[in-house]
């Protein structure tokens, strides 16, 4: 479940790096319609009952912006962010968006705060404690375990496809990572339908670890199906914005990047 460019009339971004681009439907004609005008901490949390009352009336008036422009969106939280009159929209089942406080647009890709010596994401600590409450729900026994050596001193999860290059070249070094006290915990995320199979086989194989070291290597699997959680974790991804594999998030929610090098992948959870 995704918005589509041809049914999102509202608003759209495209944001990379260093630019954000932005389309919206504007209409000179359209009455001008209310603000909801509640301004909230940076925190995103709502300090009153005036100000909750108001985050209820945008996520009403999004429902209905959503039902008329027959868009299957469920809003599932809004906080408001550091910029005036935007709010952060935590969606089911889909990537999260920024909605202005009137609900008329909504915003798809990063908001970014320039001025700093590094560019900010303004919505990476809600989207990081939202990120934080799912992973913390999701069992052990459900994933792929690659424990650290020695002493744990990190845990990072990471979204990953056995036809995906990349996290081929990720789980090369996996010895090197787990040898820096890393445990690595593996979700499933099969990038398209096709892929689907070949990850549950993973998922349903008695040596999980060597079916997808079989895998990795290129070797194909045995058609294998069980009661499995991969489509489960594929829903979990796009819930918290997964677009690509590898997708590394600390156990705070907080994303890493794709592939990261062992000393990468280190430097950044120590930091």
């Amino acid at each position: 479940m995704s918005f589509t460019r041809s049914k999102l009339f509202i608003a759209c971004t495209l944001a990379s790096s260093l630019a954000i681009t932005a389309c919206s439907n504007s209409n000179n004609d359209e009455k001008k319609q209310s603000t909801l005008t509640a301004s909230a901490p940076a925190t995103g949390q709502a300090s009153n009952l005036s100000e909750r009352n108001a985050q209820q009336r945008l996520i009403n008036t999004l429902q209905q912006h959503f039902k008329k422009a027959n868009i299957n969106a469920k809003v599932l939280d809004i906080k408001a962010t550091e910029v005036p009159n935007l709010y952060w929209v935590n969606l089911e089942g889909m990537s999260s968006v920024y909605a202005t406080a009137d609900g008329k647009y909504i915003i798809q890709g990063d908001v970014l705060r320039l001025g700093d010596s590094k560019i900010h994401n303004v919505s990476e600590n809600l989207q990081s404690a939202a990120n934080k409450k799912l992973l913390a729900g999701l069992k052990t026994e459900d994933l792929l375990v690659y424990k650290a050596q020695g002493k744990t001193k990190h845990i990072v999860y990471v979204f990953t496809d056995v036809s995906c290059p990349y996290c081929h070249k990720l789980h090369e070094h996996m010895s090197e990572i787990n040898a820096k006290g890393i445990e690595v915990r593996y979700i499933a995320w099969p990038r398209g339908e096709q892929f689907m199979p070949a990850m549950e086989s993973v998922w349903c194989s008695e040596d999980r670890q060597a079916a997808f070291n079989q895998a990795i290597a290129g070797t194909p699997l045995a058609p294998a199906t069980c009661k499995n959680p991969v489509k489960n974790q594929y829903q979990l991804g796009l819930n918290m914005g997964v677009n690509g594999t590898p997708a590394i998030y600390n156990e705070e929610g907080v994303y890493l990047g794709g592939y990261l090098s062992p000393e990468e992948l280190a430097e950044r959870l120590n930091n």
